[in-house]
Parts: structure tokens; C-alpha cells; sequence
């Protein structure tokens, strides 16, 4: 059970308001019957009786003023405090009327004394005494007052971060699913590029050949909502597929080497986070040369994290004067902090022995995916 009510309700649920009257009752009762038994008054036993007929009355009152004050619980907190206090004198006058009956009404003999029975009996007697006992009733059933807007408060409070929470979700969803469909659109283009390049220069079976590459490629891409991850084996899978693509490309110059240990293959990645890593590896290392060109996917676990590691060794690396024209490794770097925070991170730049280096660190995640 939920000790608030879902993000559509306000204000307290049935079961928290029982249970704090249930509460207030249960030591308003045993108070009293305390006091009773210190004054040491007689008909302990008739009065324990007559004081849990009370107790119970007093129960159905209090659940009455919280429906009541339920009707309220849209209003602004100035005036449901308002209602609550005023609300609390003519409850707290009817639990006293209840109280001078079941003591004085319903069965007076059991008060022997002769200077009570002698007060019964005075004009206005009733009137004062159920006015005495009302004021007292009136701070505790304003106490109760309190707490009930105290939880309430804390209900619309809790309500509200709730809601906050879902829409920053949703948010969070929305800039993963626009990163992620930037992807598509931004490989597609660079492959549409290579194929026509392939017909303006009479290779069918090379165009033939990067087609089915390539409707592979989008048949296993497009199966996963955007949302999810993937293991890090599909990855692996889907830049293979994109590789090929581009080997028919670059037949002569691409060379390709894998080396992942088995025990990553089952951890949980963006889809297509390596994409864009791998494209500009082509772009940049492979396209940009005669000579072959190694691009290299490694990655190695440290602890609680995951490093993986995409190398080409080209001699002509991007520099400032790069500014491309696609998405690239900004993309990689907002989808890593939308989805892992700090613990998703990218550095990159050129290697010392030649070519580009791009590191990806993120939290190795087993479920989910």
C-alpha cells in the first residue's frame, strides 16, 4: 500500500486519514482513561464502557469532517486552512453533546455524589458543560485538523515531484529518440553518396552488392525502438554490416579488426552509439588516402565501467579545420549524458603514432537490453 495517492488524486488517501484517526482516538482514550484511574473516580469499569462508545462516535465524526474537507482539497492552502479550523467547533461541539449524554443524559445514578447530582440539575447545567467540553474538543480535533493538512500538503508536494519527474522522463525520451533518428538520415546520405559514386562509375555488382548491405543494415537497425538499448555483440553486428557497405566502397584501403572479449559482448549500449565513431573513421581516415587504412573496435572492462575503443591509423586525422556537415561525435556525446549522466563520457582526437582515437566510457548494464 501507498502511503500517498497515485499523480491523478489529491489530497489524503482513505486509508492514511483512517489510520491517523485511529491513532488520535486510540490516545485521546487511553489519556483519559489514565486520568481516570489516577483521580481514582468510581464505576471504573461503567465508565471505561460509556468512554469507548464515545471513542467510537468520536471516529465517525472525524471521518465525516474528512469528507468534508476532502471538497477542499483543490482550494488554495489559505483557504482549506481556514475550513479546516472553522469546520473543527461544530464537529467539536456535536462530540461533546455526544459526550454529556452517554455521562449525564443516559444513565446519571451512576454518579452518587450529591454536589453532582445537585449541579445537574441547575439551570444551563447541560449548555455550559457541553460548551466546557466543546472548546477542549475543538483543539483536538484541530490538532487533527493540523496533521491532516500537514499530509495533505505533503501529498500535493509528493504529487508534484511525481509529475515533474515523468515529464523530465519524457523529456529525456524525446532528446534520446531525436538523437537517435539523426543517425539514420545522416548514414544514409553518406551511403547514398558512396552508391552513386559506384553507378556513375559502371560497377553494378559493387552497387548490387552495397543495396543488400545495405537493406540488411536498415532491416536490423529499425527493429528496435530507439529507446532501448542493445548488446554490445548486435552493435558489433550492425558496424560490421556497415562496414561491408563501405568495403565495397573501399575494396583496397579498409581493413577491419575486432577485439572484444566475450564477457563484453552481453553488456548493454545505445543502438547505434559506435555509428557515427565509425563513419567519421571513413570519413576522415579511410576516404582521405590511397594507401590501406586499420580501423580497429577494441574494448576492455575497468571495474564498473566499460571502455571501448574506435582507432583508425590515417595519416590525414580532422583538425580544427574539419567542421563537418553531419551529426558525428556530438551526437555520441549528448546521447552517452542523456542516457548514463556523468558516467557516460567520449574523448577523442589524434594519435601520437598517426590516425584518430575516440575512447567511449559508460557503465557496463547487463539488463535491459
Amino acid at each position: 500500500m501507498t502511503l500517498f495517492p497515485e499523480d491523478g488524486d489529491r489530497g489524503v488517501s482513505p486509508a492514511i486519514a483512517l489510520y491517523s484517526i485511529l491513532g488520535f482516538w486510540l490516545f485521546y482514550t487511553m489519556l483519559v482513561s489514565l486520568r481516570a484511574a489516577v483521580v481514582g473516580f468510581e464505576s471504573q469499569m461503567e465508565m471505561a464502557a460509556r468512554r469507548m462508545v464515545v471513542a467510537i462516535i468520536g471516529i465517525i465524526i472525524t471521518w465525516v469532517l474528512y469528507l468534508v474537507l476532502r471538497r477542499f482539497d483543490a482550494r488554495p492552502l489559505a483557504l482549506r486552512i481556514v475550513a479546516a479550523f472553522s469546520l473543527a467547533a461544530p464537529f467539536a461541539l456535536a462530540m461533546a453533546a455526544t459526550n454529556y449524554y452517554m455521562f449525564n443524559v443516559y444513565d446519571p445514578t451512576m454518579f452518587a455524589d450529591a454536589e453532582m447530582q445537585k449541579k445537574a440539575v441547575e439551570e444551563n447545567y447541560a449548555l455550559i458543560s457541553i460548551v466546557e467540553d466543546a472548546i477542549s474538543r475543538f483543539f483536538f480535533l484541530s490538532a487533527w485538523a493540523g496533521l491532516y493538512l500537514a499530509l495533505s500538503y505533503a501529498s500535493e508536494a509528493r504529487r508534484v515531484e511525481r509529475r515533474a519527474a515523468r515529464l523530465e522522463r519524457a523529456a529525456q525520451q524525446a532528446e534520446l529518440r531525436s538523437l537517435r533518428y539523426q543517425v539514420n538520415p545522416h548514414f544514409l546520405f553518406n551511403t547514398l553518396n558512396s552508391l552513386s559514386s559506384l553507378v556513375m562509375k559502371d560497377r553494378r555488382d559493387e552497387a548490387e552488392q552495397m543495396i543488400m548491405s545495405l537493406s540488411n543494415f536498415y532491416r536490423t537497425s529499425l527493429t528496435g525502438d530507439p529507446l532501448d538499448d542493445v548488446p554490445l555483440a548486435e552493435e558489433v553486428h550492425l558496424q560490421k554490416l556497415y562496414l561491408d557497405i563501405e568495403g565495397v566502397r573501399f575494396p583496397d584501403r579498409l581493413k577491419t579488426v575486432i577485439d572484444i572479449p566475450p564477457a563484453l559482448l552481453t553488456a548493454c549500449v545505445p543502438g547505434l552509439i559506435l555509428q557515427p565513431v565509425v563513419e567519421n573513421a571513413i570519413k576522415y581516415g579511410v576516404s582521405r588516402t590511397s594507401r590501406p587504412v586499420e580501423i580497429r573496435i577494441t574494448a576492455r572492462e575497468d571495474g564498473d565501467l566499460m571502455h571501448i575503443n574506435v582507432t583508425d591509423d590515417g595519416p590525414n586525422p580532422p583538425g580544427d579545420a574539419d567542421g563537418g556537415n553531419g551529426i558525428g561525435l556530438a551526437n555520441v556525446r549528448d546521447r552517452l549524458t542523456a542516457r548514463f549522466g556523468d558516467s557516460g563520457r567520449i574523448v577523442y582526437g589524434p594519435r601520437e603514432a598517426g590516425g584518430f582515437a575516440v575512447l567511449l566510457t559508460l557503465p557496463i548494464l547487463r539488463k535491459g537490453c
